[in-house]
């Protein structure tokens, strides 16, 4: 798309950005064996926040979707994470996001589940490395074993995720919907 949505268009997949980060910090802080933590569960979300509103109005709105979703989100994970744990999620969350919309573009064309998961698993690798490695390095924390989990957990996800992604589909006008005239 050539018009970029306003921040106003983009208030759902912003909003639902900040939330999945927010709650991904805090709950990363919680181990639920030696290779997983909570957040495993709830981080991969934001790539399907990203690729539904690259689908529903293009990757210049997805960028502002991720930029507009980081400002917000690092405030936000100070606040319920350490500083540590906030500068390596938001570090590694724009990387990866930047990654995905990109890996997104080049299969947008293909079969409707190709740009998404490809797009998720490829940026997956980069956002797990740069967490964790930022987070957790010279903590003594096992910090390898807990990045190999999530970065398993992350795949798992991008596989499970293309299903409301799918759903989604036909209704990407409640995600973003039109400019009023």
């Amino acid at each position: 798309m050539s018009d970029t949505p306003s921040y106003a268009q983009l208030k759902r997949p912003i909003a639902a950005m900040v939330v999945v980060i927010a709650l991904s910090n805090w709950l990363v802080q919680f181990p639920i064996n030696d290779w997983l933590t909570w957040g495993a569960f709830s981080y991969p979300l934001v790539f399907l926040v990203t690729d539904l509103t690259n689908r529903a109005v293009g990757a210049s709105a997805a960028r502002k979707v991720a930029w507009a979703g980081f400002a917000v989100a690092v405030v936000v994970s100070l606040a319920l994470a350490p500083w540590r744990i906030a500068v390596a999620s938001g570090t590694a969350f724009i990387v990866a996001q930047v990654l995905d919309i990109s890996v997104f573009n080049r299969w947008r064309q293909s079969s409707w589940w190709k740009a998404p998961f490809l797009g998720s698993l490829i940026a997956s690798v980069v956002d797990t490395g740069i967490f964790f490695f930022i987070a957790f390095a010279g903590s003594g924390m096992d910090w390898l074993s807990l990045a190999a989990g999530d970065l398993a957990m992350k795949w798992l996800m991008a596989a499970v995720l293309l299903a409301p992604y799918r759903a989604m589909l036909p209704r990407l006008q409640l995600w973003v919907p039109p400019a009023r005239a």
